[in-house]
């Protein structure tokens, strides 16, 4: 009998640490195949994440109560956000699909355990699932913009998008989804990456209404595609291609503060649930503005090619020709992307009556400055250097 009975209460004890697990990361029964609940409307709740229970002073080694799943948290933006999340206490789970170093920057960012790189595979629902499990918030990072031999355009930007808002839907647990787009995303854009971009807007928005869309302009810092570019293609060769006639209209923002936006949408009490933000710079440039700036830190004389845009688009051309017909991965685009060249022909800025940083309670900052002192690194003879000034030196100096 008392081997019975222990057997008894060993068993409840485990059914009370199982509830109280479940009460932890609370699944819906459809996520582990149940078959009685077919797809059905979101679960997310109304009233955001800012209920959560928190613990400690908001530090790093605090507990915000946030579990979120960030995917795409390798990427250039990933690291601002993964760093912002961190430092207010949440738990960030980071899917990745390459090799174990793709992710090791990031678990620097927080306290013992809080970054978990989990590796998956995006096109597995099951490795997807696995990923999200036990969180409470998903934000999609993921985009791409320019086509692979494995990847297009549809499917990393509509297809991934729509397949991560059903599973989350699916979830039960979810409180919040937070998408990022693109500025200037429409399906009538002449770029295939922004008409794709747009299409994964809609599939998020259709299965999760309450879902949060950020739409931020090209995004300028560190690690970004646009200004190293430049400054390194006028490095090798001394001039810089512009596109047109470099008049074509952008409102670049800073990395930062689209990480921010992020958060101030999450911290909220659910007011941004269901809402579309464009998110911008304070100014609106001209691409040979913009590279003006880029000159004008790297301290070169500044030196222009414009190419008309039928010239642009025959120079990118052939790699997308030979993209699915060669045996073997061809570069990534530089300069002559295609899709970007189809892009620069409309201007791309936030538009009158959208909502903004402001609505977030956020005030963006200027590029010129701290947001681009990253250049200085091209300068040529060191940071203090240049080709458009000379060394200054003091006669105190000599002995």
């Amino acid at each position: 009998m008392q081997a019975i009975s222990r057997r008894l209460l060993g068993h409840q004890s485990s059914a009370a640490s199982i509830s109280s697990i479940k009460s932890l990361y609370p699944l819906s029964d459809n996520y582990y195949g149940a078959d009685h609940h077919p797809r059905f409307a979101s679960a997310l709740t109304g009233r955001g994440v800012a209920h959560l229970v928190r613990k400690g002073t908001g530090g790093r080694s605090s507990v915000s109560g946030i579990i979120a799943t960030v995917f795409g948290a390798t990427g250039f933006l990933g690291r601002y956000l993964v760093q912002q999340l961190a430092k207010m206490g949440s738990q960030v789970l980071v899917p990745f699909r390459g090799s174990e170093d793709s992710p090791r920057h990031l678990k620097l960012m927080g306290d013992l355990g809080q970054i978990v790189p989990m590796k998956y595979n995006p096109r597995d629902e099951n490795s997807v699932k696995a990923v999200m499990a036990k969180a409470n918030v998903v934000i999609n990072l993921i985009g791409r913009e320019y086509e692979t031999r494995n990847y297009s355009f549809e499917e990393v930007n509509h297809g991934m998008a729509e397949q991560l808002a059903m599973i989350a839907k699916e979830h039960g647990g979810i409180m919040r989804f937070i998408h990022v787009s693109c500025l200037g995303a429409s399906p009538s854009s002449p770029s295939r990456f922004l008409t794709t971009k747009a299409a994964g807007e809609e599939a998020v928005l259709r299965e999760i209404p309450e879902a949060t869309v950020m739409k931020p302009a090209v995004m300028i810092g560190t690690e970004d595609r646009i200004m190293n570019r430049w400054a390194h293609f006028v490095k090798n060769y001394s001039f810089l291609p512009l596109i047109g006639d470099g008049s074509t209209k952008i409102q670049p923002v800073y990395v930062v503060d689209v990480a921010a936006a992020i958060i101030g949408a999450l911290k909220d009490d659910g007011t941004s649930m269901g809402k579309i933000y464009e998110l911008g710079g304070p100014e609106i440039l001209t691409v040979q503005e913009l590279a003006e700036l880029m000159f004008d830190t790297i301290r070169e004389w500044p030196r222009y090619v414009k190419v008309p845009f039928p010239v642009a688009k025959a120079l990118a051309m052939p790699r997308e020709i030979l993209l699915k017909k060669v045996p073997f991965p061809l570069p990534a685009p530089n300069i002559f992307n295609l899709d970007e060249i189809n892009a620069l022909t409309m201007d791309t800025v936030v538009s009158e009556n959208a909502l903004k940083f402001r609505d977030l309670g956020i005030e963006p900052h200027k590029l010129k400055g701290y947001p681009v002192e990253f250049l200085i690194s091209y300068r040529k003879g060191g940071p203090q250097f240049g080709s458009t000034i000379s060394e200054r030196v003091s006669p105190d100096s000599f002995p």
